[in-house]
């Protein structure tokens, strides 16, 4: 099987977010990037299904600056065989994301037999992209997977709807499959892993190579700024038992008419 992945590098979410000078997208100079979180469970999902399939190949592919392939090397460390860099910027829309993405997969010249992808990215949440290149790729796509189980090309998908109640799907390869915290436990990279990675393929794309344009794009961003500080918060000395009833009116009023919390 063919199996690809699509992942994304983000910024950590324990990184400290700036506004850039524009105001179109955030400063990434001095961010600390990671994997998205859900493509980890997508890429441990592929490794299952290679696993389970001899001969099996797995590919990821990402979008996004060359300014940091580590994502990419974390993938192959942990066991994909070769990886795809379309190189653009970081704040593309999911448009141009996905087009992108196809013609990665396209351009690898081999035919997808199954491709994972993560739910969503935890940076803008827009949880479309999977969708997009499903429609793109004209393939079959189901998301939020929780359980996947394959045999002889055909897949039984768990997918995880409002309430906890999970739906249960057969699909046929190739089909699009959007995974889910849940779904599996990835693993860490080994050592010798590491090692290996260094010396995997890693082929690297402009967006003019994969057919991408800046007409593509059918979303602009702007005014992009930090939400406003909270102001210093107010003491009340209460210990003064003559003055406890009045001061507790004036902290219900002001919890009421500033703070609206009651």
């Amino acid at each position: 099987m063919n199996i690809f992945v699509c992942i994304k590098q983000v910024p950590d979410t324990e990184t400290k977010i700036t506004p850039n000078g524009d105001g179109t997208y955030i400063e990434t100079t001095s961010i600390k990037w990671i994997m998205n979180p859900y493509d980890e469970f997508a890429v441990e999902q592929a490794l299952l299904t290679k696993q389970a399939n001899s001969g099996s190949t797995v590919t990821v592919v990402r979008v996004g600056g060359v300014k940091d392939t580590e994502t990419l090397r974390t993938a192959l460390a942990m066991g994909a065989d070769d990886a795809i860099l379309v190189e653009a910027d970081d704040n593309l829309d999911s448009f141009m994301t996905a087009k992108a993405l196809k013609g990665a997969i396209e351009k690898s010249g081999n035919s997808a037999d199954v491709i994972f992808t993560g739910k969503q990215a935890i940076d803008d949440d827009c949880l479309q992209v999977p969708q997009l290149l499903a429609g793109m790729l004209n393939l079959p796509s189901v998301s939020v997977v929780v359980g996947c189980e394959e045999a002889g090309g055909k897949f039984t998908l768990k997918r995880e709807i409002e309430g906890g109640t999970l739906e249960v799907y057969e699909v046929n390869s190739p089909a699009i499959i959007a995974c889910n915290k849940g779904i599996n436990t990835p693993r860490y990279a080994s050592l010798p892993g590491i090692m290996k990675a260094k010396r995997k393929p890693l082929a690297k794309h402009s967006l003019a190579d994969v057919g991408v344009a800046d007409s593509d794009r059918r979303v602009k961003y702007s005014n992009f700024q930090l939400p406003p500080e909270k102001p210093p918060g107010k003491k009340f000395d209460a210990m003064d038992e003559a003055n406890q009833a009045s001061i507790v009116a004036e902290v219900v009023g002001l919890l009421r008419t500033e703070a609206k919390a009651i």
